[in-house]
């Protein structure tokens, strides 16, 4: 068995949860859920059950704002010639579609350009900047990059281009000389809630200029489900007003879904009750991305913002080929890189291959940590540099790691836990070595185990659908609100496993002392652990639960997410 760390969450006080349940009329179990969300009154409960939009924050609290919104407004009224400029991942696709389309109801001179991944690389390039200047555009809006953009924003106003960023990324001691800046991000910025996407950024700024103008703003409600898929796919924390745009995002795609929505649940051959931020992610991200992987990511944004079925569907086709292809470089190229880790390096995972589809390396960083479970860099060649992507684990801040090691590169940028950079190929070698070095100094020479949480204790025999009832109503579910998790020792199964597709496990699980209640549990590429269960003796697991539709019949199952014996 794989050796990962378990940790049980720190458990309220039975007080604590007693006044939840009364207060609430619930029972312990998601009490005791809520209660560890920081959940303590019923106006707090009811606050985090049903968002409200008027729970969102005013767009005028954050920094630039009102200057963004008087230089819009000045570009639509004198007809000016605007450029919507943003990154070709999902965040920057879905940012430039809700920008673009509000803003072309209003105003017709409006283009917008994503940087090819390969020719350009992320961000505000070179060649983007040349094409505004060379198409006589009159002002750039930024999305989901351009923080770190110095010099092209300078080159910008230099030929007389005003450009408005709207980021979210980390900010460094210097900003760029834009006309404004919207990042809640920056240390003297008043914005209450710092942890908005990309399009989310793009969606405030859009929501201060409809305020301001007192528009009618049901036009950019509908819209919301672009936000849902960015906040889902950028992996921001699912709490606050991010809870509140996906919770009605997601409520858009359930009970009025957009074309492009449609479109791209159709292509992946989902066909749901209701769907989840998990399915947006699972599902609907991926066939986005694919367009900037493998082709180009204007055609995701022709896809988001097409304006006929007939039209979508042309390109989802297009697209869904894309991400078949994606999926086989993926696997491929995830096993050329797993060959290539030894023992030389003992605190991160750095690979190369000049060959390598820069498309999917990020993909194959997250795989490479599946696998080996540290600090990990995919690279490549791109353009006669060395582009990578960097994944990161709980404990190691890599974009701390990476300012560290900055003098091997030209550039890098990211989060906590994702980055991408560009090297010269010259110091590839030193950087290999510096990032082992700053990497073994942050974690103090020791990684930390890989955890695999649960919330609380759930026995198979106290499971009912009352409780799983208030544990629906807790979605959306993601980073700061996670899937609730639960432990429970002394299980058995109640019959021989059935391996499915030669790789997974489903089991028929009773609790020991309790054969009443029979539950089933998939386990997902467990196949090698079969011989665990050859003795038929108690084992204790964590696992999550979820909801099995089959033949018109609802059940609930057990997810496995790791077993142990009893010892």
């Amino acid at each position: 068995m794989p050796k990962e760390k378990w940790v049980i969450q720190p458990q309220p006080s039975s007080e604590e949860v007693n006044r939840l349940q009364e207060l609430l009329n619930i029972e312990a179990t998601p009490a005791t859920l809520l209660a560890q969300r920081g959940l303590s009154s019923f106006d707090e409960a009811k606050a985090f059950f049903k968002p409200k939009l008027e729970d969102l924050h005013d767009p005028f609290l954050m920094k630039d704002m009102k200057k963004a919104v008087d230089r819009l407004l000045k570009a639509l009224e004198n007809e000016e010639n605007i450029l919507v400029y943003g990154d070709y991942d999902v965040d920057g696709t879905t940012a430039v579609s809700l920008m673009y389309s509000q803003l072309k109801r209003l105003h017709p001179q409006i283009a917008y350009y994503i940087p090819d991944r390969y020719s350009e690389g992320y961000g505000v390039s070179e060649k983007g900047i040349q094409f505004a200047i060379d198409n006589s555009f009159d002002l750039i809006i930024t999305l989901d990059c351009g923080i770190k953009a110095h010099e092209k924003i300078a080159t910008a106003q230099k030929n007389g281009i005003d450009v408005i960023v709207c980021d979210h990324h980390n900010v460094s001691d210097t900003v760029p000389n834009a006309f404004a800046i919207l990042n809640p991000k920056q240390p003297d910025c008043d914005y209450p809630f710092k942890e908005l996407c990309g399009c989310g950024v793009g969606f405030k700024f859009l929501q201060a200029l409809y305020q301001q103008q007192n528009w009618d703003q049901k036009p950019l409600l509908r819209q919301l489900d672009l936000v849902a898929t960015a906040t889902a796919a950028d992996i921001v924390p699912i709490i606050g007003e991010n809870r509140t745009l996906a919770h009605f995002g997601l409520m858009l795609v359930n009970q009025q879904p957009s074309i492009r929505i449609k479109t791209l649940l159709k292509s992946a051959g989902l066909k749901k009750a209701a769907y989840s931020i998990s399915d947006i992610v699972f599902y609907v991200s991926p066939r986005i991305n694919a367009a900037g992987r493998i082709s180009h990511g204007k055609y995701a944004v022709a896809l988001l913002t097409a304006e006929s079925l007939e039209e979508a569907e042309g390109i989802a086709a297009k697209i869904n080929e894309e991400n078949r292809d994606r999926k086989e470089l993926d696997q491929q190229i995830t096993q050329e890189a797993l060959a290539q880790i030894d023992d030389s390096m003992k605190f991160s995972s750095v690979v190369y291959d000049g060959s390598w589809h820069k498309g999917v390396i990020g993909i194959v960083a997250s795989r490479l940590i599946e696998q080996h479970y540290r600090p990990t860099v995919v690279l490549t060649n791109s353009n006669g540099h060395i582009a990578g992507s960097v994944r990161s684990i709980k404990g190691v801040d890599v974009y701390e790691v990476l300012e560290k090691c900055s003098m091997h590169l030209e550039q890098f940028g990211g989060h906590k836990y994702a980055a991408g950079l560009t090297l010269e190929p010259k110091n590839l070698e030193a950087f290999k070595k510096a990032f082992e070095h700053e990497v073994k100094t942050a974690t103090q020479g020791a990684l930390p185990p890989e955890e695999i949480k649960a919330d609380t204790t759930w026995h198979i025999h106290d499971i009912n659908d009352r409780s799983y009832k208030v544990i629906k109503r807790m979605e959306p579910f993601g980073p700061g609100n996670m899937r609730p998790s639960f432990y429970t020792n002394q299980v058995y199964c109640s019959a021989p496993p059935k391996v499915l597709a030669e790789k997974h496990l489903k089991l028929q699980l009773k609790s020991v002392g309790n054969a009443k209640k029979e539950m089933t549990a998939l386990w997902w590429n467990s196949v090698e652990h079969l011989p665990i269960f050859e003795e038929q003796t108690p084992f204790q697991l964590i696992y999550t639960l979820e909801e099995n539709h089959w033949n018109g019949n609802v059940t609930l199952q057990l997810q496995v997410k790791d077993i142990k014996p009893i010892t």
